[in-house]
C-alpha cells in the first residue's frame, strides 16, 4: 500500500483505509481506540502525514491510493448511469463530490431499488463482481402487497425464461409471507422486478443488503465507506480463479 502524499484528517484517513464511514471512525477515535506514531489520539482535527504509522487496535492501516473500492447504500429515486437526459438524480453524485477520479457503479440497482453498490475505477474488479462466472452471491430482501407463494419461489429456483431472457434464483428464505429474502449469483438488469411481475406480484421494496462478503450493515442510506483490504482482496482472487 502506498504513503499519502499530503496531510489528511485522522477520520478521513481512516475512512480511506475502508475501517468504516468518517462519522464512525470520529466514533473510533473518540473511544481511544487509535494511535499515530504509538501515542493515542482523541482530537478529531488531529493531521495525519506521510510519515505517520496509524494503528487501529494495535494494527496498522495504510491506504491504496492508486484504486478506489466504494460500497454506497443506495438510496430510491436514484439512477445508476453517469448521465441522465431526463436529469434525474444519479447515485455517482452521492460519491464523486469526494474524489477527482472518475468512478463507475459495478452493475446496477434499479431507479427504485435501494442497498448496496460498488463503485470503482479498476476494471478488473467490476468484470470480476458483474461476471456470472465468478458465482458472486447478491442477497436482496424483498417485500411485496400479495402474499408470496412458495411455488413461485421454487418456479423461480428451477429458472425461468421471460420475453427471451433466463432468469434463475439461487435460493431464498422467508421473513413473512410478504417478505422474503433472495440470493442470485447473476443478477441480470431488472431480474427479480420482471419475474415478480409475470407472476402478478407488485413490488412495494426491493433492497440489496450483501454482495458476496460484503454486508450493508450500518452504511446510512446515501452514504459510503471504503472497502477493506481484505474485501477487495477476495473479490480479486475470485477473479483470478476465472482466468
Amino acid at each position: 500500500m502506498d504513503k499519502i502524499d499530503t496531510e489528511m484528517r485522522l477520520q478521513l484517513y481512516m475512512a480511506k483505509c475502508g475501517l468504516a464511514s468518517r462519522r464512525k471512525c470520529e466514533i473510533l477515535i473518540s473511544e481511544g481506540l487509535v494511535k499515530i506514531n504509538g501515542k493515542v489520539i482523541t482530537q478529531m482535527g488531529y493531521k495525519v502525514g506521510s510519515a505517520d504509522k496509524v494503528t487501529f487496535k494495535g494494527q496498522l492501516i495504510t491506504i491504496n491510493r492508486n484504486k478506489i473500492y466504494l460500497a454506497l447504500n443506495k438510496p430510491s429515486l436514484y439512477l445508476c448511469s453517469n448521465s441522465d437526459p431526463q436529469g434525474r438524480p444519479l447515485a455517482v453524485e452521492l460519491i464523486n463530490k469526494d474524489f477527482q477520479d472518475r468512478l463507475y457503479n459495478v452493475g446496477r440497482l434499479d431507479y427504485l431499488s435501494t442497498g448496496l453498490i460498488f463503485f470503482t475505477n479498476d476494471g478488473d474488479f467490476t468484470k470480476t463482481v458483474a461476471h456470472p462466472s465468478s458465482g458472486i452471491e447478491k442477497e436482496y430482501v424483498v417485500e411485496t402487497k400479495q402474499p408470496i407463494e412458495e411455488q413461485i419461489l421454487l418456479d423461480f429456483m428451477k429458472g425461468v425464461t421471460i420475453e427471451g431472457e433466463r432468469y434463475k434464483l439461487y435460493s431464498y428464505k422467508y421473513k413473512t409471507k410478504f417478505k422474503v429474502k433472495l440470493i442470485l449469483l447473476e443478477g441480470k438488469n431488472r431480474e427479480i422486478r420482471r419475474f415478480f411481475q409475470s407472476r402478478n406480484l407488485k413490488i412495494k421494496k426491493l433492497h440489496r443488503i450483501r454482495i458476496g462478503i460484503v454486508k450493508l450493515d450500518n452504511i446510512p442510506s446515501g452514504s459510503y465507506r471504503y472497502l477493506t483490504e481484505k474485501e477487495i482482496t477476495w473479490f480479486l482472487k475470485k477473479g483470478k480463479g476465472n482466468k
